[in-house]
């Protein structure tokens, strides 16, 4: 599990800002406004950061509470998806039971393809988004 001080980078995809409607798969109806940040393989290890696969759920496992820097956005965040099947390891970081609050936020900063986001463990539950 994530914990104090546990931080990555990543540069913002055409899909991590319009995943509801750049999507390379029909399995739903496409949806305006989602978004989603990447969780970088490598720090998903290193920080144990898993999925519903592992098994256990909720605020320090899965979900975390989430603010932006800016002070615009305040979520549960949770991490889902993997790289194959029945990985443990998480692969997203999406806005709990709406897509489209991190796509709402992303606008309201101007974020674009090549921005980066800053995703900043402050404790085992709780993290800041910075667009750096």
């Amino acid at each position: 599990m994530p914990k104090k001080g546990d931080y990555f980078i990543v540069s913002l995809t055409k899909s991590n800002l319009s995943w509801g409607t750049n999507r390379h798969t029909d399995s739903r109806d496409k949806i305006d406004g989602e978004a989603y940040i990447s969780i970088p393989r490598e720090k998903a290890v290193q920080f144990e950061i898993y999925n519903s696969n592992k098994g256990k759920e909720g605020i320090g496992y899965n979900e975390f509470n989430a603010t932006s820097d800016d002070g615009l956005l305040k979520v549960t965040v949770k991490v889902a998806g993997s790289t194959k099947a029945n990985d443990v390891y998480a692969k997203n970081l999406q806005t709990s039971g709406d897509l489209k609050k991190l796509g709402v936020w992303f606008n309201q900063i101007n974020a674009a393809v090549g921005d980066r986001i800053e995703v900043h463990w402050i404790s085992s539950t709780d993290i800041i988004l910075t667009k750096i």
